[in-house]
């Protein structure tokens, strides 16, 4: 059964494409499992376990009743790198569009569901809402990062009053937990950028639950906080109505204003005007960058920006050095390295700032964690070089060719969720061309495509190729986390050559791709040990190479001396009879070209997905032929007929691998491990690797499993 993907295909990692013959017996448990049964209305749509995992099952009927037929279903959300809007798309089984996305960090979240890009629906089993966009929906990870976001108990939250003034004017209006109107406040003025909704700071922003739980740290003094719709700069209507309704403070000494992007500009422009009205401003993602001080006797003026995918960035530089020039004395809380332009930055911006109005704070510096700003970011001009362009800290820029000009919807498919799922990332416009910047991503090894108008393409300026798909490419963020799957220098790693055989279960020619070890020799005394390494369905034998990293990884864990020197063989599993094949075809040509052994004890075996299935397949039907196997991303099916003791007496290490619960065969993995036990197998289990069923949880599968063969 395949596993298909948003564009109703076969899944790139499902080990599935034409192959149902094999892997049948693997996928059907988890099949079984993960198709969901008919929802009913008031079924949740969403579920959050407690450690992040967010698992949609959106039920078919639902879409289709409210937007009609679709051929693909999203979830549309700030799921993306630095908490940019992403797409994860969901996977149709059975009467259900589903998916699981995560671990999720802690904070907000808000999603809507999408269909064929254009077709939005609301979460009619969510009862959050957000009023600026009536088919949006909230969720909140719980986690002692989000504290400050989380609802305060009962009796210790303030309130929140909306407050009409002017001509049809309106604000909301937070007063702290035991708020009387016989003492004058200090006053907040509080503005979301241009065309947002004042409703946004509560519903996204969490204001009220932030101001809230300042409050009952005593982290801020205590204050009327006026939260105004982006668009206008606070009036003197406004700051009338405020005084008329609530006790405060009139004089500037006890004022403060802020806001966000375009919010962030006027609340600058007015702390720093003459006559002044404000004592203390901040500027969150601010796009000012210059200024007119005709006031330099605020007391406070604080900046904040995301990091590059912040169009405040480069504006910050330039306002930084504006107010140098105006010597107008500010402090900066430091680039945000985890978060660009949107309310998860917002929220930590708030956070950060009101303790610091009207009292005496010793810390003036930037928030921890965060950084220095190193002068504008500027990625190459359009056309002038190949994509992705790749920064030394993890910002990709994504190019298209102008062929695409005339597009609708443009994104870029990437690895780049949390755990390594896939996310869409909308690209906008730059002229002729659709452009991007992602980031900051982990050190790692990367794949993509480009989507558009729902079709998939691909980036032609990249020249990686993956065989398998043809729309895909890759590129790599070096680090240290990403040495293993990264080239070692020239001429220290071993050789990748291609075996052609003749296979008989096939009827033709077949490839393999064939590591050797630095130094190998084909004349040596003893034959090296040998590992038949097995790709998954929909795949062949060029993916551990092009995908799997599989030589870099080899090559590393030789030249640190962790891998006993042996001979690697990565086959061609897409064939009706895989045992025949390996025994009578694979290994025979593997042992006729190169000095390996045939002692089933210098021999080991291991497959993902369904190589994975494969492996087992060999393992019960021939216990003891390979005393080192592994799966990973793999069921054992059935107990039935197998010989536990004759595989416990011939297997040296059987050990076991699998993604978290975003990787689809984790339940039917998990099963598998009850039916060894059940059978008295022995096998090692060290947990989940992080990750879907994906090459980002292969990879690591490898690195662990390589340097523990021929060692016992």
């Amino acid at each position: 059964m395949p596993f298909l993907d948003y564009h109703g295909r076969s899944h790139p990692q499902s080990g599935g494409r034409g192959l149902a013959a094999i892997t049948a017996a693997l996928l059907t448990i988890a099949a079984l499992l993960l198709v969901p049964g008919p929802a009913a209305a008031d079924t949740p749509w969403l579920t959050v376990s407690e450690d992040g995992y967010a698992s949609f099952t959106v039920p078919v009927a639902a879409v289709e009743a409210a937007v009609g037929p679709v051929s693909q279903v999203a979830i549309e959300g700030n799921f993306g790198p630095s908490s940019t809007r992403a797409e994860f798309g969901l996977t149709r089984r059975g009467d259900a569009w589903s998916g699981v996305l995560g671990p999720l960090k802690p904070g907000l979240y808000s999603y809507r569901v999408t269909g064929d890009d254009t077709k939005g629906l609301k979460d009619p089993t969510n009862s959050t809402v957000v009023a600026s966009d009536p088919l949006r929906s909230t969720f909140f990870v719980a986690g002692d990062a989000a504290r400050p976001l989380a609802d305060a108990p009962e009796g210790q939250r303030g309130t929140i009053d909306t407050l009409t003034y002017g001509e049809g004017g309106k604000a909301l209006v937070w007063t702290p937990p035991g708020y009387t109107a016989t003492k004058p406040y200090p006053v907040l003025f509080l503005q979301p950028g241009d065309g947002v909704s004042a409703t946004d700071w509560l519903d996204l922003g969490r204001a009220g639950q932030i101001l809230d739980n300042l409050t009952i740290r005593r982290a801020m003094e205590p204050m009327v906080v006026v939260i105004s719709d982006g668009g206008a700069a606070v009036g003197e209507d406004l700051r009338k109505a405020v005084a008329d309704r609530y006790r405060v403070h009139r004089d500037p000494e006890h004022q403060a204003i802020a806001g966000v992007a375009e919010g962030g500009a006027r609340a600058l422009r007015a702390a720093l005007a003459r006559p002044s009205r404000y004592a203390y401003a901040g500027s969150f993602s601010g796009l000012l960058t210059e200024v007119k001080a005709d006031n330099r006797q605020v007391k406070l003026v604080r900046l904040y920006t995301g990091n590059v995918t912040d169009p405040a960035y480069n504006v910050t530089v330039r306002l930084t050095k504006a107010l140098d020039r105006a010597r107008v004395g500010y402090e900066f809380d430091g680039v945000n390295p985890d978060a660009g332009a949107n309310w998860n930055a917002w929220q930590e911006n708030l956070v950060d700032f009101v303790p610091r109005l009207f009292r005496k704070v010793r810390d003036h510096g930037p928030s921890a964690g965060h950084r220095r700003l190193k002068g504008e970011f500027t990625p190459p001009a359009p056309g002038t070089t190949p994509t992705p362009f790749v920064t030394k800290d993890g910002f990709v820029t994504f190019e298209t060719t102008t062929d695409f000009q005339n597009a609708q919807n443009v994104k870029v498919w990437a690895n780049w969720a949390p755990g390594g799922s896939w996310l869409r990332v909308p690209m906008t416009r730059a002229g002729d061309r659709w452009r991007v910047t992602v980031g900051p991503l982990d050190p790692w090894f990367y794949y993509y495509r480009l989507i558009v108008d729902r079709t998939s393409v691909k980036d032609v300026s990249n020249p990686t190729k993956v065989t398998t798909e043809p729309t895909w490419s890759t590129f790599l963020v070096a680090g240290e986390r990403a040495r293993m799957v990264t080239d070692v220098p020239a001429g220290r790693g071993g050789e990748v050559e291609r075996l052609t055989y003749r296979s008989a279960v096939a009827n033709e020619d077949r490839t393999a791709l064939v590591w050797t070890p630095p130094g190998y020799d084909p004349e040596r005394a003893e034959p090296y040990p040998v590992f038949y390494l097995q790709h998954g369905g929909g795949q062949n034998y060029t993916d551990w190479v092009e995908m799997g990293r599989a030589k870099q990884i080899l090559d590393h864990h030789f030249l640190d001396g962790n891998l006993v020197p042996m001979v690697v063989v990565m086959g061609n599993g897409n064939v009706s009879d895989f045992n025949k094949e390996l025994l009578e075809n694979l290994a025979p040509a593997a042992r006729e070209h190169y000095n390996v052994s045939s002692d089933p004890s210098r021999q080991a075996l291991a497959g993902l997905s369904m190589g994975g299935g494969q492996t087992f397949g060999m393992l019960k039907a021939n216990p003891g032929q390979f005393a080192y196997v592994a799966a990973f991303s793999a069921g054992f099916g059935s107990g039935a007929g197998v010989d536990a003791q004759a595989i416990n007496d011939g297997t040296r290490l059987l050990r076991l691998y699998v993604g978290d619960r975003t990787d689809f065969v984790y339940p039917s993995f998990m099963a598998s491990l009850d039916t060894l036990n059940t059978l008295g197998i022995r096998y090692e289990f060290d947990g989940v690797t992080p990750g879907p069923h994906g090459w980002d949880v292969w990879q690591k599968n490898l690195i662990d499993l390589a340097p523990r063969l021929f060692k016992r």
